[in-house]
This record gives structure tokens, sequence and C-alpha cells, in this order.
């Protein structure tokens, strides 16, 4: 199933006259959306591309019932709502044959309604997928009128076509979510904005409309922004009752980047890095997600570091294809060949096991909906993969793990072995300081730590502070976290990782590729070995 979704979200579906769909918007709206065995999948179905696809639709009453449903595919999705049992299913071919069936999610009633100034509430908001709200409050975007706008983007287009209104008040936005969530089943919703005069002025506005909806409608929220200069605005959005926020990047190839959103990449890696950490602090892991935009030009490499790069802060990468929207600068590109979508939906699948992220655990937004990519279909853990992803690793993303971190050193280092008398904590432990602290966690409980912090010379990285609990140095925990270290500091362009290790630990790191230097010294009353890490053992091939 998730090879189909994949298939069809890149080669589009060819669709009798009937079938309209979006054709724009601030997203990747051009198409519509289907239900494939109870998933919502956003397909394109009218740019000039898919006249050349081999998928199409027909009444599925002209095709045998046991050709058009197998059944792995009769069994409905535990989410699946009862009123899809009620929709028309078409036949989908593939080159003329009937491989499966698909359904239309319907045009929903709240479009039917109006305020009582007369403002379509379509005009309003947007039902997404089969049970996402979705609205862009303020269609109006700086970056379009300083000739920085996203070249994929459409926003103001919507407005000019005068398919949406300008600036959407919270009584409008309460109104239609009450009606959506009342008449059609609707569990979540969006909010996004054009960027604000200045950046960052927006997010006022949107924290009101989500007080109103709250009041009037009370279903889970997002909120999509680009992160602003004072990150202290964004408490104003988690003090209005916000479960869940976007804080889109697009693509982590800032060659890329800046040719298609130079506003983006001007804000620069570093800060949305604290945009993202500010977000996890205050929303939690799973409930901060970003876009990443795969058919841009980037690599795959590129699009799985990046990837692995947010879901080690508790950031969700939402990777969907490149939706060429008309009216946009790529209107005329295409979406990404499917095989390449389907090597980089596995990588990133991993990288989410191997994290501890996934879509269920979304609360609200675009990555729970899920609609406009395939990756949560690919999340499914295999039995044969179990035992591989028993252990999990990544970063410290809150005060608690980091707590805990400190918990495990203070047994092994002072209790344990007596290397300090009080603590092990020093100067790089500090609030300020770049430290990296990763966990190692079995079964959601951490059992191992270990610290990385900058060295002297600007490429050069020391990692120390090793440490796993007793009755855990069985598993893999240790080799683990020293893998996981020499990624992470590869990753920050550390040409030369050292640690000072001691010296009945010479062994362990030799079979990890690590190397002796300088002679064998006392540290902290004890022998210890200098070792130097050989960064050339760090696997590349991500995908």
């Amino acid at each position: 199933m998730h090879h189909l979704i994949t298939e069809i979200q890149s080669q589009g579906i060819q669709v009798p006259e009937d079938i309209i769909g979006r054709r724009g918007g601030a997203g990747p709206a051009e198409g519509r959306a289907f239900l494939v065995n109870g998933l919502p999948v956003s397909v394109p179905i009218g740019a000039d591309y898919v006249s050349n696809s081999p998928f199409s639709l027909m009444e599925s009453h002209s095709f045998k019932h046991d050709l058009l449903e197998p059944s792995h595919l009769l069994k409905p999705q535990s989410d699946l709502l009862k009123s899809d049992d009620l929709l028309k299913p078409y036949a989908l071919l593939k080159n003329g044959k009937p491989i499966s069936t698909i359904k239309v999610v319907p045009e929903p009633k709240f479009y039917g309604q109006s305020t009582d100034e007369g403002v379509p509430y379509k005009q309003i908001a947007l039902l997404h997928g089969k049970d996402c709200l979705a609205t862009t409050v303020l269609q109006q975007c700086i970056h379009w009128k300083n000739s920085k706008k996203c070249s994929f983007c459409a926003t103001e287009n919507s407005l000019s076509n005068q398919q949406t209104i300008a600036k959407k008040t919270p009584v409008q936005l309460a109104q239609v979510a009450k009606a959506a969530r009342e008449m059609d089943g609707v569990t979540h919703m969006v909010l996004t904005s054009g960027t604000g005069d200045p950046p960052g002025s927006e997010i006022a506005y949107l924290a009101e409309c989500v007080r109103a909806i709250k009041a009037h409608a009370n279903i889970p929220v997002q909120v999509q922004i680009a992160p602003p200069n004072d990150l202290g605005l964004i408490d104003q959005l988690a003090d209005a009752g916000v479960e869940s926020i976007g804080i889109h990047i697009e693509s982590f190839d800032f060659n890329i980047l800046s040719k298609v959103a130079p506003a983006k990449a001007q804000i620069g890696l570093n800060h949305y890095e604290k945009a993202w950490k500010k977000a996890v602090h205050l929303f939690g892991v799973n409930q901060v997600s970003s876009f990443i935009i795969a058919g841009l030009g980037e690599s795959m490499r590129s699009i799985a570091w990046g990837s692995e790069f947010l879901a080690d802060l508790g950031v969700y990468p939402f990777v969907v294809p490149l939706r060429p929207i008309p009216g946009s600068q790529l209107a005329s590109a295409t979406p990404p060949d499917s095989e390449n979508m389907k090597q980089i939906y596995h990588a990133v699948a991993k990288i989410l096991r191997n994290k501890g992220i996934a879509t269920d655990k979304i609360k609200a937004g675009c990555a729970r909906c899920g609609a406009c990519s395939a990756l949560s279909s690919y999340e499914t853990k295999k039995s044969h993969e179990t035992k591989e992803y028993q252990l999990i690793c990544h970063s410290a993303r809150n005060q608690t793990e980091q707590s805990e971190a400190f918990r495990i050193r203070q047994n092994v280092f002072v209790h344990e072995q007596g290397l300090f008398d009080m603590t092990d904590k020093d100067e790089n432990d500090e609030k300020d300081t770049d430290s990296i602290h990763l966990v190692a966690k079995k079964e959601n409980k951490i059992i191992g730590t270990v610290r990385v912090y900058r060295g002297a010379g600007q490429n050069h990285w020391i990692g120390g502070r090793l440490a796993v609990e007793k009755d855990f140095r069985s598993t893999s925990a240790g080799s683990f976290l020293v893998q996981e270290a020499m990624k992470r500091v590869k990753k920050k362009g550390c040409e030369m990782f050292t640690a000072h290790i001691q010296k009945k630990n010479i062994p362990f790191f030799l079979k990890l590729g690590w190397a002796p230097m300088e002679d064998v010294k006392n540290h902290f009353g004890k022998p210890h070995q200098k070792m130097l890490a050989n960064l050339n053992l760090v696997s590349k091939d991500i995908i």
C-alpha cells in the first residue's frame, strides 16, 4: 500500500471530469483527497504532467469486485470513520488494469454554510485529508512584496482569484471550526499565515485566533510559523492553548534554499535549531514538525541528514514530494520520481524509529493528517526489526532527560567508581555551553549517556562521561552511544574527535575504530588513555 501511495502522489491520477480538485494555496495544494485503504492521500489530478500518468479512475461496477479489493486491502484502518464505508468506490487502474479501489473524500457539509456577513465558510477554511481543517489566517506575506517569496507557494494567488479572504477573524475561524467538527467530524485544525510586517508580528494575532477556536470549538490546533527573531514570541502560542507547532525549513541544502525560499535561508540553520529546541520545550517531543520538500533539487542524502537532525531534537520531519502549484514560480516543475521517494521514505522511517518519533503521537497538524506524504505508511515497525530498535539514542530533549543523564553519571563516576568526591559535573555541563548530552533509551527508560563538547580548535570536539546503568551493560548501549557521538560531532563539522578514557576501556574503543594518542597518564587519580576517533567510519550511506 505504501508504495502505491508513493506512486500516485508522484505521478497523479487521471480522473473523470466530475471530480474537481483544489488548484492553489500556500502548501502542496493542487489535487484532491482520496482514501486508500482508509488512509487520506492528497493526489495531483490537474497538473499537466498528470496526463502522462499510468493511473486512472473508473466506475467500480465495471469490474469484478474480487479484482478490485484483494483481502489485504479490505481490512479497514483502526481510525477509519464509519461514514467512509458509505462513500462511492472507484476502480484505480494502472495502465488500464484494475489494481485496487479508491474513494474520493466528498466535499464537506460545512462548505454550504456562510457567516452572517455572507462570507462562505469555504473561503475561511478548507478540509484537508479526511478530518483536518486548515486555513491561512493572513493570506498576504511580506516576502511577496520584497521579492523573497517562496517559489513553491501561491498563497496570494488564492487571494487574487477570490478563493479566500485576506484576513480571517477569530470569530469567523471559531464558527467554521465548530461547524466542521459538528457537521463533518473534523478532529484537528491547522492555522498558517503569511509572514507579517515586521516578521513575527503575525504571532500575536494567531494566538488570538487560537483562543477563540478553543473557546468555541475546543479542538486540537497546530500553528505554523517562521522562526521569529524574538523566540519568546512563541510562548504566546503555548499560552493560547496550541497543542502542536510547525516551523518549516523546507530544505537543508542552503544553496537550494537560498534560491527557492530566500527569506528562510536568511534565517539560518542555527536560529532554526534554537526555535525547534524552544518549541520542543514548550509543546513536547513529537509536537513540533518541519516540512522537508523533496524535489527542489537537493540530494537524497541531504533529506536524510536533515530528517535525522530534526528527529534527534524531537521534531517530526514531515517529508513531502514537491507538489507544483498553479500560479507559483515552480508551476511547471514535476514531482520527484516515485522510486527515489520510496528510498527516501524507507530511510526516514528508519530514522524515526531509531529516534522514537512517530506520526501517531502527534496531536494536530499536517503530519497528523498525513495526506500530502506517504511517510506515515512506511513507519510501521517490521517484526524482524524489533530487536534492532529496542535501543534508541538522541539528545537530551528536556530538563527531565538531562537530569536523568546526570543521575546515571553520578551513580557511575561518584558512587560506583569513586572518580569524584561529590559530583562529576564541570563547566561543560553549564546551561549556556554548547555541550551535547546524548541519552540511550530502552523501552522509553534512559539507561545511558555520553557528553560531547567543543575543544580548543574550531573543528575539535571532545567526548566523555560515557556511563551506562549497571543492569544494562550487557546491551550494546555503550557502543551505540559512542557511535552516535561520532556521528553527531561529524555533523557539526568536527575533524578531530578525542576522549580521555580509563585504561581498562581501551579494548572497547579499539573495536570501535579509535586509536591511542600520547602515553597513558593519570587523570582523576586513575590511568587514562587519550584516544582519537576515526570519523571516516561514520556511515555516509543513510540512503
